[in-house]
C-alpha cells in the first residue's frame, strides 16, 4: 500500500503540470491544493507542414495557477482549476483571467500498485489563451472526458542501489476534449517518475494533442525534479515544445508548491 499511495501523491505533482486528473483519485475526506507559475517564451513556431519558422516578434506567456481537489468518497474526486495569465506576442499584449475548470474524478479500479479512473469536466473559458494555439479570448466553454491508468513498481536491479532509484512508476491518459469556439481536440499524456527514497522524485513527461480539424497540433516534453516535505512538496522543472504545427515553438519553468489535507 505504501507504493500506491507515494505514487498516487507524486502524480498529482503530474496533474497539475498538465493540468489534469491522475489515476490515483484522493481518498475520501483527503484533499490537496497546488499552486503552479510558468513563464514559457518562443522565438519560433511551427508551420503548417510542422517545419519551425522565425515568429514575427518573441513571444511570452505567464501563468500563475490553482489546482485544488477534494475526496468526496473513497471513491469521487471533486476538482478545480483556473489561473491569471499574461502575456505578448508580435500582435497582442493581454492580462486576464484564464479557463476555469471544475469536474469529477471516479476511480474506476485500484489495488496495492495500479489504478485506472475516469475524468468528465466543464471549462469556462476567458480573457486569457484557452488554447496555446489561440489568441486570446478566443474560445468559450469546453467539455472534456478523459481516461487515465498508472503503475507503480520497483525499480530494476540495474538502477536501483545507493544512489539510484527505489520505485518507479508510469501513466497515460486519453481524453477527448469537445470546444465551443475552437475546434475540438485528441488529448495524449504520458508520464514516467522514478523515487529517490522518501524525501525526492524524478519526473519526465510528455503532452501531446491535435485539432479535429486538420489545423494545430503539439508535443511538449517536460522534466522536473520533486523535492518532498512531509505534507509539502515542490516540483522544479523545464518544458519545451518539440514537434508540432500551427503552434508555437516553446520553453520556459515550471514550479508548483503544494499541500496535502
Amino acid at each position: 500500500m505504501r507504493l500506491a499511495v507515494i505514487a498516487g501523491a507524486t502524480l498529482a505533482v503530474a496533474a497539475v503540470s498538465s493540468a489534469q486528473a491522475s489515476a490515483w483519485a484522493q481518498k475520501k475526506g483527503q484533499a490537496q491544493v497546488i499552486a503552479k507559475a510558468e513563464v514559457m517564451r518562443a522565438t519560433q513556431g511551427y508551420d503548417r507542414s510542422g517545419a519551425p519558422l522565425p515568429l514575427p516578434a518573441p513571444r511570452e506567456d505567464r501563468a500563475a495557477g490553482v489546482f485544488a481537489e477534494y475526496g468526496l468518497t473513497d471513491r469521487i474526486t471533486l476538482q478545480l482549476k483556473g489561473d491569471w495569465q499574461s502575456g505578448e506576442d508580435a500582435f497582442v499584449d493581454y492580462s486576464g483571467r484564464g479557463p476555469v475548470e471544475i469536474g469529477l474524478t471516479w476511480q474506476a479500479w485500484r489495488d496495492d500498485h495500479a489504478a485506472v479512473s475516469l475524468y468528465a469536466g466543464y471549462a469556462d473559458g476567458g480573457q486569457g489563451r484557452n488554447a496555446g494555439y489561440a489568441a486570446p479570448g478566443v474560445g468559450d466553454s469546453d467539455w472534456e472526458v478523459r481516461v487515465a491508468a498508472g503503475r507503480g513498481f520497483g525499480a530494476p536491479a540495474a538502477v536501483a542501489g545507493r544512489w539510484g532509484a527505489d520505485r518507479m512508476f508510469v501513466e497515460t491518459q486519453l481524453a477527448r476534449r469537445r470546444r465551443d469556439g475552437l475546434p475540438d481536440e485528441v488529448r495524449a499524456d504520458l508520464t514516467a517518475g522514478a523515487h529517490f527514497g522518501a524525501d525526492w522524485t524524478v519526473l519526465v513527461q510528455a503532452f501531446g494533442g491535435v485539432t479535429d480539424d486538420d489545423g494545430a497540433r503539439w508535443l511538449s516534453v517536460e522534466t522536473s525534479v520533486v523535492r518532498h516535505l512531509g505534507r509539502w512538496s515542490l516540483q522544479t522543472g523545464w518544458r519545451r515544445t518539440v514537434a508540432g504545427r500551427e503552434t508555437p515553438l516553446a520553453a520556459g519553468p515550471v514550479v508548483a508548491l503544494w499541500r496535502r489535507f
